[in-house]
């Protein structure tokens, strides 16, 4: 039946639109009707994040980590702790918005701008009156698949969300006096030794037998299994094969050069300019900084009347030594070059043109620009394969949703073969062995995706090796697959893992002969130190410098009671077996010069800051009402 289902799928669709619809028309559609209720994991300020939120969002994160780091382990993205993870993040975000709503925190249009003018990228967009190209911000914005209104929003939201902590954190300070005891607390040495029951060293004194072996088969035989696999072929629609399937004419090739050809070019717009400073260092009073606005307003005022004397006043009056012999000369520079507040006034006038007052962390600058070198327009061939790309980038974003609809319903129409798909859209054919239900370490692309996976190993799919329905696997990433041939999974016998089983044994009774013998020195030496013997020379650790001691035995060291010395401490090493630490003796930190005193009174600040965010943030978890639905794994 279902067989008969898919081949007049189209009859299907038609019958059930004549049936469903009437009942719309007379009865109405409730937002529940198209929707499974979703367990509550999560509640903030009476607001639910649900099941099916909290998949979707790990989803979404786990897609983008994946892009940008395409060796990462996909197990670690599909681990209980990174899923419970994504829904703290979830909750922040949630009491975040909360909070910004309820203490009427904005962005204003100002504060975007400011915030717009920082990042680099824009900044580049502006033309010689100051104005941003705003097609040219346009289509940076459309590579990342994003509008400018869509952006900004976005923008705009982070800022305000951000205000929440930053009004705590930001307030944050502390003495060089309570950093520097905290500092030392954090940054103390101590003299250990250390006595290493390394694992590998008792393996020969480890009794092997086909019985304990046998034993130590029956009780692990989880670990002896051969895991299901698949062997499968697959398609990937990304922006890429997009992309790919774009053909442009001339025509369209030539308008884009003449609405875009000054940014084309690599080099940029360089103006030269002279100023006259007075200086007002902050230390000021507000009287004495406002006499010397004033004083430069008045010589402002005169070179606008005459700008022939900037030389001149400028070798009179600046406070700038390294300009003022020259008239305030400044030679050529481009966007980056000088401060914000000098640039932005800098690349807006006029050749000649003296500006108003201009107020820097420097004091305040009057500027005249003197020349302008505009940057070379380059050919329309030199810039060819700029434009083409730019185009099919462009073009590849507004198109794949089209694209990506039609993916779908032809790997859904015609399930026994990916063939018609690569042939319709000019997509390539992949294939993979060994492939199991979960993400291998090494996996990249649509085989690192545990939705991908979990479609290929549905019954259907198993049994009649049909397409998939199309999966998202990454950002503007789709993938349709199906199974050539299917191997389940086996237990192994004890014969055919016979050497695994005796390495796996010998590992372990070594770890525990290392462990034993570890625990018996250390409550042996405790009694009398005198015994000790295998200890290292001493070596001097800190939370900076461990001198290649593990983590496990730097910690005990520091945690180490210090009331009666020498101490002794014993430390698991896992299946590397056991340490046995000596402390001698406990150190101050070195001494710190200046710079690295204000390094530490920086750090100090910053760890307080933290602190005193995250104490905030519990605050805020409480006022809200925040509800965990779910355990912590």
């Amino acid at each position: 039946m279902l067989e008969s289902i898919r081949k007049h799928s189209k009859f299907v669709m038609i019958l059930l639109f004549l049936l469903i619809i009437p009942s719309f028309i007379f009865f109405g559609v409730d937002q529940s009707y198209f929707s499974v209720a979703s367990p509550t994991v999560a509640r903030v300020d009476g607001q639910e994040i649900t099941q099916n939120d909290w998949d979707n969002m790990h989803r979404y994160e786990s897609d983008r980590l994946r892009a940008e780091n395409p060796n990462i382990d996909a197990k670690l993205l599909d681990s209980p702790e990174a899923r419970y993870a994504t829904l703290e993040r979830m909750v922040r975000d949630r009491v975040m918005q909360v909070a910004a709503q309820k203490m009427h925190l904005l962005t204003s249009d100002a504060a975007l701008a400011r915030a717009l003018q920082e990042v680099p990228a824009i900044a580049s967009l502006r033309k010689p009156d100051g104005t941003l190209d705003a097609d040219g911000y346009r289509a940076l914005l459309a590579m990342q698949g994003m509008t400018p209104e869509g952006f900004e929003a976005s923008l705009r939201r982070d800022m305000s969300l951000g205000q929440v902590l930053g009004n705590v954190m930001n307030t944050a300070f502390a003495t060089p006096a309570v950093a520097d005891i905290a500092m030392d607390a954090f940054l103390q040495r101590r003299e250990i030794q250390v006595a290493q029951f390394l694992s590998k060293d008792f393996a020969a004194k480890v009794q092997v037998n086909d019985e304990a072996l046998k034993a130590f088969y029956e009780s692990h035989k989880d670990l002896f299994q051969q895991a299901e696999q698949a062997k499968v072929e697959y398609v990937v629609l990304d922006l890429e094969a997009v992309r790919d399937g774009i053909e442009l004419n001339e025509a369209d090739l030539q308008t884009y050069y003449k609405e875009n050809a000054s940014r084309l070019t690599d080099e940029k717009e360089e103006r030269r300019a002279r100023h006259i400073l007075l200086n007002a260092p902050r230390s000021m009073s507000a009287d004495e900084r406002e006499a010397v606005k004033a004083k430069a307003q008045g010589i402002a005022d005169e070179l606008k009347k005459d700008p022939s004397r900037f030389a001149e006043v400028a070798k009179a009056e600046s406070q700038d030594s390294g300009s003022a012999a020259s008239g305030g000369d400044l030679g050529f520079f481009s966007r980056g070059a000088m401060v914000p507040e000098f640039e932005q006034v800098a690349f807006t006038l006029q050749n000649g043109q003296v500006s108003d007052v201009v107020e820097s962390e420097f004091g305040y600058h009057v500027i005249q620009v003197t020349d302008v070198k505009e940057p070379k327009v380059p050919s329309f061939e030199s810039v060819r394969e700029k434009i083409v790309n730019d185009l099919k980038d462009q073009q590849a974003q507004r198109k794949f949703a089209e694209v990506a609809e039609q993916f779908a319903s032809i790997v859904f129409e015609q399930p026994d073969s990916l063939q018609p798909v690569i042939d319709k859209l000019g997509l390539k054919l992949h294939t993979a062995d060994g492939v199991t239900r979960d993400p291998q370490p090494e996996a990249q692309g649509a085989l690192a995706s545990k939705d991908f996976l979990d479609a290929l190993f549905t019954a259907d799919s198993l049994e009649n090796k049909r397409n998939t329905d199309a999966v998202d696997v990454g950002t503007n990433q789709m993938a349709s697959g199906r199974v050539v041939s299917y191997q389940p999974a086996k237990q192994l016998s004890f014969d055919e893992v016979a050497d695994r089983v005796k390495n796996l044994y010998v590992e372990q009774q070594s770890a525990v002969l290392a462990r034993e013998a570890g625990e018996a020195a250390l409550k042996e030496w405790q009694a009398d130190a005198a015994k000790a013997q295998g200890l290292s020379p001493a070596i001097v650790v800190s939370r900076e410098q461990t001198h290649g001691q593990p983590v496990s035995v730097v910690n005990a060291a520091l945690q180490a009671k210090t009331d009666v010395l020498p101490s002794w401490s014993g430390v698991s090493l896992g299946d590397e077996g056991y340490a046995v630490v000596k402390l001698e003796k406990v150190l101050p930190s070195e001494e710190r010069n200046a710079q690295i005193a204000r390094q530490a009174l920086l750090q100090y600040v910053q760890l307080f800051a933290s602190a005193e965010g995250a104490a905030y943030y519990e605050l805020l978890k409480k006022k809200f009402d925040v509800q965990f639905k779910v355990d912590r794994p």
